[in-house]
C-alpha cells in the first residue's frame, strides 16, 4: 500500500484531519504540526478568515461544514469565535491571514516541524 497525502489513506480522513486542525487554530490562533499539515491547514485557514469577512449567512452555512461545532470558550463557539473576534481583525486586510515558522524537527521520526499562527 503506497503512503498517500499527509499519512491518511481516504479522503474522508484527510478531510476530518484537516477539519480539526482549522477548529483547533481557531480556537488557540497558534498551533505546532508537520510542516505538510502547515501548508494544507493554511489554505483551509485562510478561506475560513474570507467567509469570515462576508459575514452573510451563506458565508456562516459554508464556514460551518468545515469547522466543529465545539465551544472556543464559555459561552461562544468555534464559529462564533470566526465570525465575531478573528474576522473583523483581519478587515483591513486582503489575504495571508495566517504565517508558518518552521521549527526543530519532532523527536523520534525527525518530521519536519512548523507552527502556524494568524498574523496579528
Amino acid at each position: 500500500m503506497a503512503r498517500s497525502r499527509l499519512g491518511r489513506t481516504t479522503t474522508a480522513q484527510r478531510k476530518a484531519l484537516i477539519r480539526d486542525l482549522v477548529t483547533a487554530l481557531i480556537i488557540h490562533e497558534q498551533i505546532e504540526t508537520t510542516e505538510a499539515r502547515a501548508k494544507e491547514l493554511k489554505r483551509v485557514a485562510d478561506k475560513m478568515i474570507t467567509l469570515g469577512k462576508k459575514n452573510t449567512l451563506a458565508a456562516r452555512r459554508r464556514a460551518a461544514q468545515t469547522v466543529r461545532p465545539v465551544d472556543a470558550r464559555e459561552g461562544q463557539t468555534v464559529l462564533q469565535k470566526l465570525f465575531d473576534d478573528l474576522a473583523p481583525r483581519f478587515s483591513e486586510r486582503q489575504g495571508g491571514y495566517t504565517r508558518i515558522y518552521k521549527v526543530m524537527p519532532r523527536v523520534g521520526d525527525n518530521a519536519p516541524m512548523a507552527i502556524i499562527e494568524f498574523v496579528e
